[in-house]
């Protein structure tokens, strides 16, 4: 990481973070929690002004990226930032035809292009690839409920990712393999993780705090004249590996199709890479189905349909407990 890039870095972790908390703090205070123009204007200038230094600094720079992780958290960094403006009402795509800040766009553009990704922050940039120093992440706040809100999503992130990997290794073990009942076994273990983690972020996060505080960082805002989606905890493959391989949805169904052509370019390029294999594979369903004709009352076939379901069961479980739950 340049000299440059690293300064913005820690510019992100420290004053950044602290001028967002103290504004949260402010806007909090009030009767009226969601009023954000008019109040803290002090503050927001200096956060306005001393991020634009930074970006001005790399734009000069050129080529920012030194190899792949450096240039992805310059884009996160530089995507954060954007993220805050909109949040303080700095920005707003329903007011603007473009962005009133054009470096940080023309720097977004440029590191997002040479990635393959969106020109904003994504999921990865808060949660798999958020690298802690000295037991500090990357947020925007230091409010308790962020850091438990990006804590518990990393953990339920790699949980399902976990699962994926269990079920693809099935793809190519074949599911009539003795060894698959074991991956189902992990695949399960690793969902029983995620309905865990849900219901601590459902049992411990104060809904007041996460909705007024945390959720308006991932507004939707424009990168130049391009309005861009919020990131969402979804911009993963794993959770779509696991729709796919389990035969839940299908790619060549026009809304899921739809679904994954919105949320590929938020993801990481190897993410990306993990969804397009998985595209082009049987799924589990289909081999079994495959099968059961001939094989239906063999004791493999039985077991490995029984641990198929058990998993489909419980992945079913987690997904009706995040909307019945936290989505509500």
């Amino acid at each position: 990481m340049s000299s440059r890039a690293e300064a913005f870095e820690h510019w992100i972790r420290t004053s950044f973070v602290q001028m967002n908390t103290e504004l949260e703090n402010l806007y909090f205070a009030q009767d009226n929690r969601a009023q954000v123009i008019g109040r803290g204007d002090s503050i927001k200038a200096s956060l306005r002004d001393e991020g634009h230094a930074y970006v001005v600094a790399l734009l000069a720079e050129g080529n920012t990226g030194e190899g792949f992780d450096s240039a992805y958290d310059v884009l996160g960094s530089v995507g954060l930032y954007l993220g805050a403006l909109r949040r303080h009402e700095l920005s707003n795509p329903a007011r603007e035809e473009r962005s009133p800040f054009p470096e940080a766009s023309s720097l977004a553009l440029h590191v997002g292009a040479s990635l393959g990704m969106a020109p904003r922050f994504s999921t990865g940039h808060l949660t798999t690839h958020n690298r802690a120093r000295a037991g500090i992440r990357k947020s925007f706040t230091s409010l308790a409920d962020e850091f438990l809100f990006i804590d518990e999503n990393t953990r339920g992130i790699l949980a399902l990712q976990r699962a994926a990997d269990a079920l693809t290794s099935i793809v190519h073990l074949g599911v009539s393999s003795p060894v698959a009942e074991t991956m189902f076994d992990v695949a399960k273990q690793a969902i029983r993780d995620v309905i865990q983690i849900n219901d601590r972020l459902l049992n411990q996060l104060d809904v007041e705090r996460f909705f007024y505080c945390v959720r308006p960082y991932y507004k939707t805002y424009r990168v130049g004249r391009q309005e861009y989606r919020g990131a969402n905890a979804g911009d993963f493959s794993g959770i779509n590996e696991l729709d796919l391989l389990l035969g839940l949805c299908r790619a060549n169904d026009p809304y899921y199709a739809n679904l994954l052509v919105d949320k590929m370019l938020f993801m990481l390029p190897s993410d990306q890479a993990r969804l397009r294999d998985c595209m082009t594979r049987t799924s589990l369903l289909d081999e079994l189905l495959a099968l059961a004709a001939g094989y239906g009352r063999t004791d493999w076939f039985q077991r490995n349909a029984r641990a198929y379901l058990e998993v489909c069961d419980l992945f079913g479980q987690s997904a009706a407990q995040h909307h019945d739950g936290l989505v509500k």
